[in-house]
């Protein structure tokens, strides 16, 4: 089985430029815990939703909140981002993307095609009903 078959696509970017702000309103309107970084359609890195966590005050939304909690939403991308992540091709087996996952204790692995363009993303999640699939079955 491929990755190609498992992987989620499209996938939604962001850029490095782009603010917490922006990341905390896609992830509040949809139920993906990672968004790929992207500049000039090359991979440069990914966010997850714990990564936006730890950069967020936690006074946020709270009557505690100052001024400066509020600035944590200016923050940019890549400041919190994780650059140069681990990555797999769209004809990489499962075998060799869990492998990936495993081996770097991560919780997803962007697909690119050559040249670094994103095609798509591999998470646990996916992986874990590829599994459920072929219990059913």
């Amino acid at each position: 089985m491929t990755v190609e078959r498992l992987m989620s696509h499209p996938v939604v970017t962001v850029e490095p430029d782009d603010t917490l702000e922006e990341v905390q309103h896609i992830f509040s309107k949809t139920r993906f815990h990672h968004l790929l970084v992207v500049e000039r359609n090359k991979l440069v890195g990914v966010v997850s939703d714990r990564d936006l966590l730890r950069a967020l005050s936690p006074y946020l939304n709270t009557a505690a909140e100052t001024g400066r909690d509020l600035a944590t939403l200016n923050k940019r991308v890549h400041q919190i981002m994780t650059r140069k992540p681990h990555t797999v091709n769209e004809s990489a087996s499962l075998h060799e993307a869990v492998a990936v996952i495993h081996d770097h204790n991560v919780s997803c692995v962007p697909v690119v095609a050559s040249g670094g363009r994103v095609v798509g993303i591999l998470t646990w999640r996916d992986i874990l009903r590829a599994l459920m699939r072929v219990r059913r079955n």
